[in-house]
């Protein structure tokens, strides 16, 4: 008999490196997505060292002149600006990152049937092989059988 050769072999191995491209996109802007998160506490870390230094700049008994109080109240609405484009990217890269992941998904449902479909007929190859070799002995037997009669 043959040896077992799967028609959609090469099907099969275009939809694991397509799965393998899935997974590394999804791992990058995964990756991504943690950068920013991490922009975004050095920003907020940045304005609550800044808005502590105010604080105290203008406590009690203290004299600020206006041109301090503009400076900072700029920095303030700068770094709120910042923060809120920051929060944007975050949240545009969260939905980028649940389309990669869905696309992975897809391409892993569709790999797992190809190779449902693989497993299916490699033990469909497997029986018909055993019924052959089966039929082959049960031949052999008879012969001899008849041979010794």
């Amino acid at each position: 008999m043959k040896k077992f050769k799967f028609q959609l072999e090469t099907l099969l191995n275009v939809t694991r490196r397509k799965k393998d491209e899935a997974e590394m996109a999804f791992a990058e802007v995964s990756r991504r997505l943690e950068e920013h998160r991490a922009h975004l506490q050095e920003l907020l870390h940045e304005l609550q060292e800044v808005q502590t230094e105010y604080a105290e700049m203008t406590g009690e008994g203290k004299t600020v002149t206006v041109g301090v109080i503009v400076t900072y109240n700029n920095f303030f609405n700068w770094k709120r600006e910042q923060i809120e484009q920051q929060q944007q990217l975050i949240l545009k890269t969260m939905q980028e990152r649940q389309q990669k992941l869905k696309k992975l998904m897809e391409v892993m449902t569709y790999l797992k049937s190809i190779e449902q479909l693989k497993e299916k007929r490699l033990r469909e190859y497997n029986a018909a092989a055993l019924a052959e070799e089966q039929k082959f002995l049960d031949e052999l037997g008879t012969q001899l059988h008849f041979r010794q009669a």
